[in-house]
């Protein structure tokens, strides 16, 4: 692998365990197109840590949106990330407005505006999970991904609630809401019970009621991706875990708004392993 390959290999290491270890199922002249789709993912979700205030994360977004679009190319030689997936992008002639689309998105990620229903959550996690999987699937066999971009668009909403539901403690700590006001409503939330204190049966509730909107797309992704061929697997290795992290997430619903929820390195380790050989 090239240095910047390397590089963005080695973030995904300590940032992004799922999809490194998933990275270790696909073909090897392929590993780093992925790792460069995925540390992009990885830099952009962090944009929020690195900036703290809105403005200069919007900016941070907009560098991003610029150098996708064809603007600040001569900037990639000193960020291996911007390199790598300037590289990826031209190499398998990936959409570029995928990309904005993306960046679009995740412009909610900088303020802490409530998510306002459950189809806003899903456009969100469409336009972000979801993308990371089509784009993976591109990389890996051009002319079967499309045949499997149903698969993908339910199995990014799976792993992204999983993952939101994973991370309510963070988010709850810096007033993001990524819970749909819709379903906090119809358990008796709002913003101001959500984010405070009490209200911890409403709140088991809502975790109970996003396992099962997770389950729902998780559901329907194993029947979108019945026939995946083997080339496209390791985009969805990932995906593998979301009924792992739900199980968690239920048997501790009443401290996932507190404490954030994670498997094991080994239960991890072995999932992804059964689904790469046989999932």
């Amino acid at each position: 692998m090239q240095d910047n390959e390397l590089y963005c290999l080695n973030l995904l290491a300590q940032a992004d365990k799922d999809r490194y270890l998933s990275l270790l199922y696909a073909p090897e002249a392929k590993r780093g197109a992925l790792a460069a789709l995925y540390a992009f993912n990885v830099e952009i979700a962090r944009i929020r840590d690195v900036a703290k205030d809105a403005l200069p994360g919007e900016v941070r977004l907009q560098w991003w949106r610029d150098l996708i679009n064809g603007a600040g190319h001569g900037e990639t030689e000193s960020h291996p990330v911007a390199a790598c997936l300037m590289a990826t992008i031209k190499q398998y002639s990936l959409p570029l407005h995928v990309f904005d689309a993306y960046c679009e998105a995740r412009i909610f990620d900088l303020y802490n505006d409530p998510m306002p229903a459950r189809h806003d959550l899903e456009g969100y996690c469409g336009e972000t999970a979801s993308v990371l999987i089509q784009m993976a699937a591109s990389i890996l066999d051009t002319d079967r991904a499309p045949q499997f971009s149903e698969a993908a668009g339910h199995a990014g909403v799976a792993q992204s609630i999983a993952g939101l539901l994973r991370l309510m403690p963070l988010h709850r700590a810096r007033s993001q809401i990524y819970m749909p006001a819709d379903i906090m409503q119809a358990v008796g939330l709002d913003a101001d019970t959500y984010l405070g204190s009490g209200h911890e049966a409403e709140k088991t509730n809502l975790v109970r009621a996003m396992i099962a909107l997770a389950d729902e797309h998780f559901a329907a992704y194993k029947k979108a991706a019945r026939g995946l061929p083997a080339s496209l697997k390791p985009a969805f290795l990932p995906v593998s875990l979301v009924p792992s992290y739900l199980r968690s997430l239920s048997h501790n619903a009443d401290k996932a708004t507190t404490e954030i929820n994670d498997i094991s390195p080994l239960r991890r380790q072995w999932t992804m392993m059964k689904a790469g050989l046989i999932g």
